[in-house]
């Protein structure tokens, strides 16, 4: 399976929350793309968390000069990974605002959005969920996106040198 790292910014965490940044990678071939969402494209998506602005630091003025609409965002996902399976370490958030992106363009995901559990064991997750907390995330997409890979890469070496039969995971 080629690892693929998907990674959304919002407008805040709470139920009317919306997409306003998506970027992808695949560690193996190193295409990627990143882009800002314009909320303006959906009617009601105006709830704004004024901590979420500050983490991302993403405000509604660029994303009215930088942004493409919905329809746009969801096909040129689709367009760069259908038929892919894509990986999220943060699912239940990034599945939550994907949802919402296709359901306002009115198009189907043509990928799987999935979390780290299917790629890494419970261990792993443990090592990889301690590795990304003492990242500086910067909370860009991109940048997370390149966080994640870093952190699974990691958790893979570390796995590779570690003797199985000593019981050490």
């Amino acid at each position: 399976m080629d690892l693929i790292c998907i990674d959304f910014e919002a407008s805040g965490l709470g139920p009317r929350s919306y997409p306003i940044e998506v970027a992808w990678k695949d560690a193996s071939s190193g295409r990627q793309d990143a882009f800002l969402i314009n909320p303006q494209s959906v009617k009601g998506w105006d709830w704004w968390d004024e901590f979420a602005e500050e983490l991302h630091g993403i405000d509604h003025q660029m994303l009215a000069h930088q942004g493409i609409s919905v329809i746009d965002a969801a096909r040129r996902l689709n367009q760069a990974l259908t038929g892919r399976i894509v990986i999220s370490d943060a699912w239940e958030f990034d599945r939550f605002w994907m949802t919402r992106l296709f359901e306002a363009a009115g198009v189907a995901p043509e990928f799987e959005l999935t979390g780290l559990e299917s790629l890494l064991s419970d261990s792993q997750l443990v090592q990889y969920r301690f590795i990304a907390r003492s990242q500086m995330r910067r909370h860009r997409a991109a940048n997370d996106v390149e966080d994640q890979l870093a952190a699974i890469d990691v958790v893979r070496q570390s796995c590779e040198t570690v003797d199985p039969s000593s019981g050490d995971v």
